[in-house]
């Protein structure tokens, strides 16, 4: 059951992020990027890919 639970909140959490990339992506359409803003995304995807490395599925 608990294994369950744990793929249903990562799920959760995947849906969450993906709504945030959106309005994101959105915001940025409306107000425009900046020069930080490519760095920031680069730094986070790469701790993404070390949590998702460190991640048992």
């Amino acid at each position: 059951m608990t294994r369950n639970k744990q793929q249903q909140e990562a799920h959760g959490i995947g849906q969450i992020e993906e709504q945030l990339a959106r309005q994101t992506e959105a915001a940025e359409e409306i107000i425009g990027g900046s020069e930080a803003d490519p760095k920031v995304v680069a730094a986070s995807r790469e701790q993404d890919s070390e949590t998702e490395d460190g991640f048992e599925a």
